[in-house]
Parts: structure tokens; sequence; C-alpha cells
């Protein structure tokens, strides 16, 4: 009983508002849940693999520029289709393109072992669909929930992606080691088919009223758009200077035989997420704030600190709780962003301005991993480490300077007005 009380008094400080009350929501995250666990299972078995077929970290590391290009190339004209066309029906047709490449990757595996290139040019179909399919996806969300349930919401993903990202590569690695590679890409396979299912029993969701047609045109509009709105602004590059400058991930390989050997790896990886979802999970009180600007920034800055002390730490044991605190403070960014932008961009340019924001919060960790390497060549870990926590905060409060709306953005008073 008493461990009951424990559980349900964690519950509470939550809010499952959005998952009550609407429907279609409820299928959409469910959808999402699904697919992202599955996307975890090929998230540790394509590098795997390429690390089998190759034994060069070097031939794995281009698995991230093989998707990253093909995601840039894309997601532009996602957000473009996300705003002239069913977005239900974009996610549909995607996630079956989706579900074929999965099922390519595991009759490949199943085959025996397949030729090097075909893992990249699976990688980046993967990728290039993604950049179609996840602009209609963030779109959609803001149309099934109502703006006073929209910081609820934006909390649950972050549940739900921080929770899938402890979980999910774990499993993964059970599945390969136990199943084999085909198996786990299987897995991948039935998750979109899940997920499938899920969508297609969402309420129609139609074009935008004020539609306009996908043109290069319409793709410029929304980037006049962001620049026209300071708020938009600050939300991609405070992010962008803390995961470019303090993203240290790319040295926990390096690191973990500083702290222990190869069995604290997975603590160094995990640690980040485990923090995400504890904020997650306490975010109730973040429906009290208003300033979401200056959390966000106050957030980054958080970031950046607890990744200097990181830095300076000689064992495992504080080395995780900083990075949990990164992780979390990462999260509640992560909350705060995702709700200005669905409470203050309009509908007909919600998947435009979608596109914007994943080309933001993706290339910025990969930047990143660059970063660290480079400045690890130079000035060592310790170096590295310190020097990109310190520069995240310094353009932390440089961004706070020069975007001063950004910073007085409240969620009460602020009206967004289209340029004309």
């Amino acid at each position: 009983r008493r461990d009951s009380r424990v559980i349900a008094s964690a519950v509470r400080v939550m809010d499952f508002t959005p998952l009550r009350r609407h429907r279609d929501y409820r299928l959409l995250y469910m959808a999402q849940s699904v697919s992202f666990l599955g996307t975890m299972m090929t998230y540790v078995a394509l590098p795997y693999q390429m690390f089998q077929l190759t034994h060069s970290s070097l031939q794995v590391g281009l698995l991230g520029l093989a998707e990253l290009i093909p995601l840039l190339l894309t997601a532009f004209i996602g957000g473009a289709l996300a705003d002239s066309l069913d977005r239900k029906r974009l996610v549909i047709v995607t996630d079956v393109f989706l579900s074929c490449g999965s099922l390519a990757l595991a009759l490949l595996a199943w085959h025996g072992a397949p030729p090097v290139w075909s893992l990249y040019v699976l990688a980046g179909f993967m990728s290039a669909m993604s950049g179609l399919q996840r602009p209609s996806i963030d779109a959609m969300m803001p149309r099934l929930v109502p703006r006073e349930d929209l910081m609820a919401a934006a909390a649950l993903g972050s549940f739900r992606g921080s929770l899938i990202m402890i979980v999910g590569p774990a499993l993964g690695g059970v599945l390969i080691a136990s199943m084999g590679l085909a198996f786990a890409y299987a897995v991948d396979v039935a998750s979109y088919l899940l997920a499938l299912v899920c969508i297609v029993m969402i309420r129609t969701t139609s074009a935008p009223e004020k539609s306009d047609p996908p043109t290069l045109e319409s793709i410029r509009e929304g980037f006049r758009y962001a620049r026209s709105r300071q708020e938009l602004v600050g939300t991609y590059v405070v992010d962008f200077v803390a995961m470019v400058f303090g993203m240290p991930m790319a040295l926990f390989p390096a690191l973990s035989e500083k702290l222990g050997g190869p069995g604290v790896l997975g603590i160094l990886y995990a640690s980040p997420a485990v923090g995400a979802f504890l904020a997650s999970v306490t975010s109730r009180w973040t429906r009290g704030v208003r300033r979401h600007g200056l959390a966000v920034t106050v957030a980054a800055l958080a970031w950046g600190v607890a990744i200097v002390i990181f830095g300076f730490c000689d064992s495992i044991v504080p080395a995780a709780l900083f990075l949990a605190l990164a992780g979390g403070a990462d999260a509640v960014s992560g909350i705060f962003r995702s709700t200005m932008w669905n409470q203050t961009i309009p509908d007909d340019l919600r998947g435009r301005l979608a596109a914007i924001e994943m080309v933001s919060y993706t290339s910025g960790p990969m930047l990143g991993h660059v970063e660290a390497g480079l400045a690890a060549a130079a000035f060592g870990l310790r170096g590295s480490i310190v020097s990109g926590g310190g520069l995240c905060v310094a353009g932390g409060i440089v961004c706070g300077l020069l975007l001063p709306k950004f910073i007085a953005y409240d969620a009460d008073r602020f009206t967004p007005a289209r340029p004309s």
C-alpha cells in the first residue's frame, strides 16, 4: 500500500489531462510511442551491423552523414506539403514507406552480409522519409489539443521520448544478442504497422483553410515568418548554441576509459535521458510559468553549467549526476520551446515552421559531436567539455541580450502578428 501511494503521488506531479480528455491526441501519442520504440531497434541495430561488416568506426560515423543530408533536403519540402495537403494522409503514406525501409533492412540481415552501400542507401532513404513525415506530425498535434493543454502535451512528449531513449536501446541490444539483427529490424516494421493503425483511426485532419501550394515561394514565406518573430528565433538559436557547444556525447567512449572502463559507457549515455525523464514526470509546475522565453534561456544556462561541472568529474557517480541534471534542463527547455511553437504559430504555417524546428534540433547535436571532437584534439577531453559548457553559458547570455523580445515573451499577453 505504501508503495502504491508513492507511485500515485509521483504520477500526480505530471499532468495527464491531454491523454484523458482528447481521443485523437491519445491515438497520435500511441502511434508516436510505438513507432519511436521500434525506431530505437534500428538505432541500435544499424550501427552495430555496419561495424560488424566493416570493423570501422569511421564507416559507422558516416551513417550520420548519410542520414543528415537527405533530412536537410526533404524537411522543408515536408513542411510545405504539410501546409497544403491533408496532414494525416501524408503521415500514412510516409509511414508505409518507412515500414518498407525497415523491411528491406530485415530482409538484407536475414540473407547474410549485405553490401555496405545498401545500408547507407536505406539509412538515407528512411531519413528522407522522416523529413517528409515529421512536420505533418508536429503540425497535427496543436489541432488535436486545445491551447490550455499544450503545455501538458509538451511535457508528455518529453516524458515519452526520454523514457523510450532509456528503455529502447537496452531492449534493442537484448533483441540483437538473443534473436539477431533481422528480428530487431522486424520489430521496427511491426511498430510502423501498429502506428499506422492508430493514425488511420484519427479523425480526418484536412489541409489548413489558408493553404498555399507547396512551392519554393511558400518555403521562403515560412523563413520570412520565422525571421519576423524574435520569439521563435530565440527558441531556435538558444537551443542550437547549447547543443553545438555543450554536447559531449562524442567523447563518452574515451571518457569511459578514465571513469571505470566499458562498463560505465552505458551509464554515460543513459544519464541525460534519465534526467530528462525525471524532469518530465515532475513537470506539472511548468503550467504556472508564463515567461517561456526566459525559462528556455535559464534552462540552457543550467545545461551549460552542468556540463562544465561534469567536465571536472573524476568518478562515474558525480559524472552521471551532472549529466542527468543537464538532461533535465534540456527537457525543461524542450517543454517551453514546444509550447511556444504550438501556441503562437498560425496553423497554415505550422508545417513549414515545424521543418525549421526539426532541422535546428537535429543539426545542433550532430555539429556538437564534431565540435567536441575537434576541441578534444586541441585541448584534451576535459578542455573540450569545460570550454564547450562555458561557451554554452556565454552564448545563452549573448542570445538573451540580443533577443529582448524572446526574454520578455509572456504567454498570457502575447498575440502574434502575421507579417504583411
